[in-house]
């Protein structure tokens, strides 16, 4: 189904959804040890947890149990989340089942006031379904981590049919992050040598059809490849690319002002991707943050004010939360639960609730609400006499790129062409790329012309040395 006849089908369904997030610009300097803005955990309250004070926390849903009022028996193994706001001021959360057999996705729906109202399945018939993550027209990806997984396209409210997206690639999928502003999705690959990729949709916002890239790194400069087979058969995806850049099981994945955070689980890491610049940057560092609070990073989800909040897939079941200020601290700490792991953290769309689940023993949905606060340096922070140790960042990539691009649109006889004009470039050839996929390798004389013929959309160029990096800023020209 198309983009536009699911986004129908949703709406006849009888509400529209759209994500609630704030857009604070982000500055971020490696996590360094401290209380964090919301100060200490309290004693174990009713439900195992500890928050710190002024934060309660309610059961949302438990494995084989009816999530009343409706008869949905809350699934097995619940994962990966999100929430949608809903036309009458209600929203939605969404969660993975990650079981082998009877896999899938659910629901459960609040109204204006946060009372439960329905809880239902909106996919069946999969495996795995680990993580995943909200799009900006209103839809869920959820994504099967096994070794021919899919991506699967979801209606939160489970009225219209869930749509596989082949072409998003076949592989070890764990989360996947939409940047709207560059029209690109990326995705997580949970494997020991696992790559972090990006899909180009063909016209977006519809994910039926595209180009799978995968991120490369040459002598310490980080580039985009197109993935030949998407499918993974029969060699897998990960092997296709020899100058993939490896990440060491791929995890969660959040956008957010501009940047995509993502943890990979066999270091402990918690990085952010900058697309503009083309930089990696470590904003936690298990192996040498001076207080390593967290392990077994997994799931992300950032709050209104910027800041991170990550799962521990086992640890000592806490959600840790790195500030803006560059404080790490538990945010809250589940106890009396062994075996399982702390999964789909996301905030309600006003960002007071925060949503989290412990996968199994039993499996358990959670709602955390409490003064989180909206902006940087809102909130009350405990501060102690200690000596606080900063570890800088670690960049592993180059600085931004110094190639300017800029296009003129024309109309000739009926046909339509790109007038393409770039500086900075210093190799002999340039490669140009229009959607993502490169169209042209070209002498470096600072200027081409792309003949579109007919074609009608939108077209998004850049201009990079052979490889992909550096790579110029971006443009985009509709007709």
């Amino acid at each position: 189904m198309e983009r536009r006849a699911f986004l129908k089908s949703v709406v006849l369904g009888g509400t529209a959804f759209t994500i609630g997030s704030a857009a604070w610009p982000r500055v971020f300097s490696q996590a360094a040890g401290g209380p964090g803005p919301y100060g200490a955990l309290a004693g174990a309250d009713l439900n195992g947890w500890q928050l710190p004070a002024g934060f309660t926390s309610r059961v949302i849903g438990t494995s084989g149990i009816p999530v009343l009022p409706s008869l949905y028996l809350w699934h097995t193994d619940p994962d990966g989340g999100a929430t949608f706001a809903t036309g009458d001021g209600g929203w939605i959360y969404t969660s993975n089942c990650e079981a082998s057999t009877g896999g899938g996705a659910g629901m459960v729906r609040f109204d204006s006031s946060g009372q439960v109202v329905d809880a239902r399945r909106i996919l069946s018939g999969t495996s795995r379904n680990c993580a995943g993550g909200p799009t900006p027209w209103g839809t869920w990806l959820s994504c099967e981590e096994t070794a021919t997984g899919q991506v699967w396209e979801c209606d939160p409210a489970g009225v219209a049919a869930a749509v596989a997206r082949p072409a998003m690639g076949r592989f070890n999928h764990e989360a996947a992050a939409v940047d709207p502003v560059r029209q690109h999705v990326y995705l997580t690959e949970d494997q020991g040598d696992g790559g972090l990729y990006r899909f180009v949709p063909s016209a977006w916002p519809s994910l039926a059809a595209g180009t799978l890239q995968v991120m490369t790194e040459v002598a310490g400069m980080l580039g985009w490849a197109t993935v030949p087979d998407p499918d993974g058969s029969p060699v897998p995806c990960r092997d296709q690319v020899a100058t993939m850049k490896l990440f060491n099981g791929g995890e969660g994945l959040w956008y957010d002002s501009g940047k995509v955070y993502l943890t990979t689980k066999g270091d402990n890491r918690v990085r952010t991707y900058d697309p503009v610049a083309n930089t990696l940057t470590t904003i936690y560092d298990d192996g040498t943050s001076p207080t390593p609070v967290l392990t077994g990073v997994d799931n992300v989800t950032v709050s209104r004010s910027g800041d991170v909040f990550v799962a521990e897939d086992g640890g000592n079941m806490e959600l840790v939360i790195l500030s803006v200020e560059g404080d790490h601290a538990p945010f809250a700490r589940l106890t009396g639960v062994a075996a399982s792991e702390l999964t789909g953290p996301a905030f309600s769309p006003d960002g007071l609730r925060l949503y989290v689940s412990s996968q199994r023993s039993p499996g358990r949905t959670y709602e955390i609400s409490g003064p989180f606060r909206a902006t940087p340096g809102g909130g009350t922070t405990t501060t102690t006499a200690s000596t606080t140790t900063t570890t800088v960042a670690t960049t592993t990539t180059t600085a931004a790129p110094a190639i300017t691009l800029s296009a003129t649109r024309r109309v000739t006889k009926g046909k339509r062409y790109v007038d393409l004009v770039w500086s900075g470039a210093t190799a002999s050839t340039v490669e140009v790329r229009r959607n993502g996929s490169v169209v042209a390798t070209t002498a470096n004389d600072g200027q081409h012309t792309d003949n579109l013929n007919k074609a009608k959309g939108t077209f998004r160029y850049r201009v990079s040395h052979v490889g992909g990096s550096p790579i110029s800023n971006e443009v985009a020209v509709t007709f």
